[in-house]
């Protein structure tokens, strides 16, 4: 297959070309360094060309809520177009567990508008959700330290390794599309409290970490169940825990 990665030079894009390369895919890397713009739309005809399917992986971290929305809201749409003219077979669009049951602020805004142009486009599809990454506990942690201790909301949590989602999207890209939403996680599902601590305690953080339910996430108000996939959900589960995802690092 011909497989188009919009943001592919990123922590998971970079990841997923590994892969699908490796399984003998020709795999096209769309983003700014390869000379594809997707605000502009500059190259993407050409990216796209004789492509079956694009995998959206693109992202745009520490920006502002309107820049956020306006960048996946634009991107989206310039891509789409591209792809309705080159006849893409399936398109695919990484985004996170829970996200339709989110206020609609900040980032989640913006990927909530990203999925509806997704769905609203006429391609066939598939939404791949994934709960937030081993890579990311540091920033949680950092969010959440005050004084002496670090204060994180009374949540179920269930983070995966950035290597089991691009072997999952990997997967779903090489598949026929869902026009559907499929969640992924990792394999161990426990108190947000729980997991931060086994990192930090790993790390030789002595802080200690709290189940606070004050505490939000990253500015937004949430309930226990607000970043794990629920019962009924179609869901992947990832193979690699915390345990052996510290051992590889």
């Amino acid at each position: 297959m011909r497989i188009v990665i919009i943001g592919g030079t990123g922590r998971i894009g970079s990841r997923l070309a590994r892969i699908l390369e490796q399984q003998g895919h020709t795999v096209i890397i769309a983003s700014r360094s390869t000379g594809v713009n997707t605000i502009t739309g500059e190259g993407l005809d050409t990216a796209l060309a004789n492509a079956q399917a694009v995998v959206d992986v693109s992202n745009l971290p520490n920006a502002a809520p309107n820049a956020v929305l306006e960048f996946f809201t634009t991107s989206t749409r310039n891509v789409v177009a591209a792809e309705k003219k080159k006849g893409i077979s399936h398109h695919i669009v990484l985004s996170i567990v829970g996200v339709d049951r989110m206020p609609p602020k900040a980032y989640f805004r913006a990927k909530q508008a990203q999925e509806r142009l997704v769905k609203d486009s006429g391609i066939p599809y598939t939404i791949v959700q994934a709960t937030q990454f081993f890579e990311f506990l540091d920033n949680i942690a950092n969010y959440g330290a005050k004084d002496d201790a670090i204060h994180l909301p009374a949540i179920s949590f269930q983070p995966i390794a950035a290597d089991d989602v691009a072997a999952i999207l990997a997967s779903v890209a090489t598949s026929e599309p869902t026009n559907g939403t499929i969640a992924i996680a990792g394999p161990e599902k426990e108190m947000m409290a729980t997991i931060v601590g086994k990192y930090l305690k790993k790390k030789g953080d002595p802080r200690r970490v709290l189940s606070d339910p004050d505490a939000n996430y990253f500015g937004i108000e949430v309930n226990r169940e607000s970043l794990v996939p629920l019962a009924g959900d179609h869901q992947r589960i990832g193979q690699i825990d915390l345990e052996s995802w510290l051992h590889a690092r």
